[in-house]
């Protein structure tokens, strides 16, 4: 219970109807636990008394009315109870959910990279879904069943006390305590079972996850029934899992209902030697009996206790995951930054032993168009993403106009970049909309010009819908050349002293590709601009390249110094010129 305590703050927000809710909870509880004992102690000895003087019209309406009313006040505080805590738990779960989501906005991206897209899904839908239900329904229970069990033993006590004292109270009560020991045992098997269903249905959800993303290639590589045979393995594993919790949490109810039993006898055989009379011994039946509901529900509560703690497990991982990339206490407000990036002795790594760059030292003055070149590995997009602290150096410092980057307003600092990466992702939302992103302010106009800029207004007003047409998930009707095209209309879009093209003409056939060269033109015009090169033709108007190979800049200069005085880059590309 301790565990769940600072969960209880997402009940906070809803405690009017949480309490009334409980109320509710209340009155059926005691309705159930003192209202049918006692109603079986009223009613049953004057219907059927033997000798009984005659009731009157009155008395007989009253006594018969006694079942209904207290089944319609039983059932209507049992609905209203089961509505309002229903309610309280779907504002929960959406305040769950929202801190989580809230969340993996502000995570490093070095955290997606450890964790699986479909696992994550998993962990914000089920995991939050059973936090959700296991925080209502023991807010609700331990009052609920605790009243009802409560008052199922005052009525027990009481009886049994009037008629034959204290021993048969002992002997009526004694099998109550012996109930908690089926939930004792099976709660321990289950919390080690709890958080294996919850991983492996993260399991199953990234692989359903991995091939809905993957549709081509799959039917590409004729990976269908491979596809099938690995989700098969997932489901089998996720099956046995969920059937060895079912094993115990299906258990508890025939265990609890045994010892009830067994309790029931030995009551039986007391009031046998006691010469109990029969209409006594029923009402205390009944009462032993309404003592085992709530008996059974906090032994069903204390099942799902074991399984939110396993999805409170997940749940934190992401809720408590450092937030590395944040603002300083003091950070600088930057609205609009000059561009002269500088990297001093700058190291990283993703794994702590394995260094992607290695004291990077260079100066890339204001206006720079400056190509990254070098063979797959070598720390170019690393250099890259530096810059917009997608990730922090491990040693060293990044600079922007002699500010350390850390020292900088993160979203001032990211408004300054324009980013467009050689697969670009759009929104399942209009053209427009995913072109207005990177200047939320910006006029029709303006969005139109950017589109003219980047060769996409005229393939956009072809389009029955035009500006306003749905792209689909991650522009799925679109070409690669469209998506790449709007993509960079987004960056004449936002205008940004600092330009990351990650070979941004890649998806661009050869005629619009030429059209997009002189647009850039254009576009680094004031700019500092870093391109990722892949294909050396997209770097002939850069003024300075710099050559990475294992971590290190080993050489810079122009095309022609370089490919005159370094054989890396020279070979790199002569083989490029000789494969094109």
């Amino acid at each position: 219970m301790r565990r769940f305590r600072p969960y209880f703050s997402y009940l906070r927000p809803q405690r009017g109807l949480l309490i009334l809710a409980i109320v509710c909870g209340v009155v059926a509880g005691i309705a159930s636990g003192a209202g049918l004992p006692l109603m079986v102690k009223k009613v049953f000895p004057v219907i059927f008394a033997k000798n009984a003087v005659p009731l009157t019209s009155w008395e007989l309406a009253m006594i018969v009315l006694w079942i209904p009313i207290v089944f319609v006040i039983r059932g209507a505080a049992g609905y209203l109870n089961s509505y309002f805590i229903q309610l309280v738990g779907t504002r929960v779960l959406e305040a769950v959910r929202l801190d989580f989501f809230r969340k993996l906005q502000v995570l490093p991206l070095s955290f997606f990279q450890k964790n699986s897209t479909g696992d994550l899904l998993s962990r914000g839908l089920a995991d939050a879904n059973q936090l959700q239900f296991t925080l209502t329904n023991v807010a609700n229970e331990l009052i609920k069943s605790p009243v009802t069990l409560l008052s199922a033993v005052i009525v027990i006590a009481n009886l049994a006390y009037h008629e034959n004292g204290v021993p048969l109270v002992l002997v009526s009560l004694a099998v109550v305590p012996l109930s908690v020991l089926p939930i004792r045992y099976v709660g321990k098997k289950l919390i080690k079972r709890a958080g294996k269903i919850q991983a492996e249905l993260g399991a199953v959800t990234n692989i359903f996850s991995e091939n809905l993303s993957a549709t081509r290639e799959v039917r590409a590589f004729g990976l269908e029934s491979r596809e099938v045979a690995r989700f098969t393995a997932v489901s089998q594993i996720l099956i046995r899992a969920q059937m060895k919790f079912t094993k115990y949490e299906k258990a508890l109810t025939p265990l609890i209902e045994i010892v009830s039993a067994v309790g029931i006898s030995i009551t039986l055989l007391y009031a046998y030697q006691i010469h109990l009379d029969q209409d006594t011994f029923t009402t205390l039946i009944m009462a032993i009996y309404a003592s085992y509901e709530p008996i059974k529900k906090l032994g069903g509560l204390n099942n799902d206790m074991k399984r939110g703690l396993g999805s409170l497990d997940r749940l934190e991982a992401v809720l408590h995951a450092p937030e590395t990339i944040t603002d300083a206490p003091n950070a600088i407000a930057y609205p609009r930054a000059i561009g002269e990036l500088t990297f001093e002795t700058v190291s990283f790594a993703y794994m702590s032993d394995e260094p992607v760059l290695q004291n990077v030292t260079v100066r890339i003055p204001a206006g720079t168009v400056c190509a990254l070149v070098g063979p797959s590995g070598a720390g170019k997009s690393t250099f890259a993403n530096l810059v917009p602290r997608f990730f922090d150096p491990v040693a060293g410092r990044v600079t922007l106009d002699g500010h350390d980057l850390r020292a900088l307003k993160l979203a001032d600092l990211r408004r300054n970049i324009a980013v467009v990466s050689q697969d670009p992702v759009l929104f399942n939302d209009t053209i427009f909309n995913n072109l207005l992103i990177a200047q939320p302010e910006a006029t029709a106009a303006d969005v139109e010009a950017a589109a003219h800029a980047a060769y996409a207004h005229d393939f956009i007003r072809g389009f029955p819908e035009g500006y306003a047409t749905i792209v689909g998930e991650r522009g799925a009707r679109l070409s690669g050349g469209q998506k790449q095209r709007l993509a960079l209309a987004r960056a004449f879009l936002r205008n940004a002293p600092l330009l990351i093209l990650d070979e941004a003409t890649s998806a661009l056939d050869s005629e619009s590709e030429a059209a997009i060269q002189l647009a850039l033109k254009k576009l680094v015009v004031d700019k500092t601009v870093l391109i990722i090169a892949h294909r050396f033709s997209t770097i002939r108007d850069a003024t300075k390249i710099l050559v990475f190979d294992r971590g290190e800049i080993v050489a810079t200069g122009s095309h022609a110094e370089l490919h005159a005085g370094n054989p890396l880059y020279r070979s790199l590309y002569d083989r490029q010129r000789t494969e094109t």
